[in-house]
């Protein structure tokens, strides 16, 4: 009996693992546990507000996720999200700029910077972990320096509609990642270039082989997930009001644990954008349940690292049993 019930229980787990399945029983588990701790967690205004939360790492997640199924990582994505809502709000206060072109702009520079980090990977074989931890570094310098040593406060209507706006009782930033998150989706699924981008960290070699053009792939994937961590910071400075110098600093790990959290593989070929959601709402869930304990501000931090090294051993023992 016990052979049989080690065997369900084996199989069960395997399961889960392969059916991707797993990711959403434990975010499912931990929503139980808190609603049982805290009457406050399973109110309407508190899920939103979790989920306004989780905003600027579930649209970076969409571009990340397409990254790390690639093969590739960009740990830059925190400091692009301060440039991207940094750029634009100082083209607006200090020169008058439309609040449309001001937007492009900041884009465009995500654009760049992608684009930027792509060429070096590509082209001078330069691993994408030292090339965007460089990047990291000079984004932020970018971004001190545009701000003169204050945060930018926004007073465009749009952006700040963007991140505090409600369409009825949603709030619009989070209407945002779920568009994002279902683009990508799709995309990931139905689109030929998405299933090129599984190929490429698949098997790179058996991609090139069958023809698919893995400079182009990565160039795509690389400038996607700068873009969308620029607007990440655009919806950012909407929400706080202001954009911030130190808006997006750490929020890189973030996510990529919400990633490889989700499914997603570091050494590439596996992911969904919608897993990568779960994980980064299983990390909101986390924070807010320490914060309606009422728990320590320094546990909630030791817990997030607990977490993003449960996420990387997770991403191990799933590689490990391929």
């Amino acid at each position: 009996m016990e052979t049989t019930k080690s065997g369900f229980f084996a199989n069960f787990g395997d399961y889960l693992r392969k059916s991707g399945w797993g990711v959403y029983a434990a975010f499912a588990s931990e929503c139980l546990i808190l609603s049982l701790l805290s009457p406050y967690f399973l109110t309407a205004k508190n899920l939103f507000n979790v989920m306004k939360a989780i905003t600027f790492t579930g649209v970076t997640s969409v571009g990340m996720t397409m990254l790390i199924i690639s093969g590739g990582l960009d740990l830059s994505v925190g400091s692009m999200i301060g440039l991207g809502g940094m750029v634009p709000a100082a083209l607006m206060t200090r020169l008058g700029v439309h609040p449309a072109l001001a937007v492009f702009v900041g884009l465009l520079i995500g654009a760049f910077s992608g684009f930027t980090i792509s060429m070096i990977v590509t082209h001078l074989k330069i691993n994408s972990f030292i090339v965007t931890l460089g990047m990291l570094s000079i984004l932020r310098g970018f971004t001190y320096l545009i701000s003169k040593g204050s945060n930018i406060f926004v007073r465009s209507k749009a952006i700040l509609f963007l991140g505090q706006g409600y369409l009825g009782s949603v709030p619009f930033p989070v209407i945002v990642m779920l568009f994002f998150v279902v683009i990508g989706a799709v995309f990931l699924r139905y689109t030929v270039l998405g299933r090129q981008i599984y190929a490429v960290g698949g098997n790179e070699r058996a991609a090139r082989l069958a023809g698919v053009q893995v400079n182009k792939v990565r160039l795509f994937v690389f400038i996607t997930t700068s873009i969308l961590a620029s607007f990440a910071g655009i919806i950012s400075s909407g929400f706080l009001g202001s954009a911030e110098m130190t808006a997006g600093t750490g929020l890189e790990l973030d996510v990529i644990a919400a990633v490889i959290i989700g499914g997603a593989s570091l050494n590439g070929g596996k992911g969904t954008a919608v897993g990568s959601l779960i994980g980064a709402a299983i990390m909101g869930v986390l924070r807010n349940g320490f914060i309606l304990l009422g728990l320590r501000y320094e546990a909630q931090i030791i817990s997030i690292g607990v977490v993003i090294i449960l996420a990387v051993v997770m991403d191990s023992l799933r590689s490990a049993k391929k």
